[in-house]
């Protein structure tokens, strides 16, 4: 119980619940304003963020409550000397401590963009299909993390590779703070393994980016100028059947005046894909607008560099010892299974932590 403890008061540091509610009361002052509607952009800020800001201290006391029934139990264990109660208390303790961890994330994304859904895209490095499998593998541990976190997923575009694995792919994850979890994810990733396309066994170093903006919504004004755009419709490659390589239904998006390059094929109509097409550059627009505007910000498009040794972000080891560690904040585990299964959390929560960390 010692260390729930602990992690409460380090917590308790970072969520500041007393000034989360004078926020609160802030914010009810302004909502409470009767030409706060002449903006309606902004009145439907202030009434997310207040809502936020409430249900951050509703879930923080409904938990310290928590925390102190367990410390009645703890009291009650030490008189009788019970062992199912000590037990029980291991086990409701660790589901306290994670319940924490998980809104311990929330309260700590503070950017407007945190709350948004995310546009994720995957691309391998140099090295054929060896890289080409890892970007698939990655493809995979995101899907299995969406799933489990309870956020809905859409492949926007995918581009499978000759032999095995994907040449790239662009996955729509919806759900509240989608973007805010997986922003820690930008960057290059390092796979060590023995290839399985390799006929003499050897260990291969694969190397794959992951690169995800914030999906822009209908309260978010991205202007984009028709005039601006290099529209081009040929026909899809790869797997899909006849269908696709019989009608020009992939679309390319170039935008002119900042040289973004958008494509999806991902569906059989051209008119769905030329949508999900504008909706991606419309998120990268907007991403380069927020790097723009805010230099203090960490500017993702920077994060893109060379995907190869000596840029990654995270190396995942599968020989000669099984170990997954992020090089921003050390955090490790051997658990490799679990972390290509999607179970990812703990790299996010330390990034996370790092970052508010760096900021105060």
């Amino acid at each position: 119980m010692k260390r729930q403890n602990r992690y409460w008061e380090i917590s308790g540091v970072i969520f500041d619940i007393e000034n989360r509610e004078k926020t609160i009361t802030d914010l009810e002052e302004k909502v409470n304003d009767p030409n706060l509607w002449d903006n309606p952009d902004q009145a439907q800020t202030l009434l997310k963020k207040l809502s936020n800001e409430k249900e951050i201290v509703k879930e923080w006391n409904h938990y310290k409550k928590e925390l102190d029934d367990l410390l009645v139990l703890l009291e009650l264990s030490n008189e009788d000397d019970s062992s199912d109660i000590i037990k029980e208390i291991d086990r409701e303790s660790e589901k306290l401590l994670q319940k924490i961890k998980g809104l311990e994330m929330r309260g700590i994304m503070s950017e407007p963009e945190d709350s948004k859904n995310a546009i994720l895209t995957i691309h391998p490095g140099a090295g054929g299909t060896e890289s080409q499998d890892w970007a698939e593998m990655l493809m995979r541990m995101y899907l299995r993390w969406a799933d489990q976190n309870g956020f809905k997923n859409e492949v926007l575009d995918l581009l499978p590779g000759e032999e095995a694995g994907i040449k790239s792919v662009t996955i729509e994850i919806t759900g509240a703070f989608a973007y805010g979890y997986l922003k820690a994810e930008n960057g290059v990733h390092r796979l060590v393994r023995i290839s399985p396309f390799d006929a003499s066994g050897r260990r291969h170093t694969s190397f794959a980016s992951v690169f995800v903006v914030p999906e822009v919504d209908e309260e978010i004004e991205i202007e984009i100028n028709p005039n601006d755009l290099r529209i081009d419709t040929y026909r899809a490659s790869g797997a899909g059947g006849q269908h696709v390589n019989r009608t020009d239904s992939a679309v390319r998006i170039t935008h002119i005046p900042t040289n973004i390059v958008v494509t999806c094929q991902n569906e059989r109509s051209q008119h769905k894909n030329k949508a999900n097409a504008l909706k991606i550059l419309k998120a990268r627009l907007y991403q380069k607008k927020l790097e723009e505007e805010q230099v203090k910000k960490q500017k993702l498009e920077d994060s893109k560099t060379g995907i190869s040794w000596g840029n990654q972000i995270r190396s995942y080891v599968f020989h000669p010892y099984n170990m997954v560690k992020d090089h921003r904040t050390d955090f490790e585990t051997s658990d490799i299974q679990s972390v290509m299964d999607g179970d990812i959390d703990g790299f996010i929560h330390e990034f996370l932590l790092n970052r508010i960390k760096d900021e105060k």
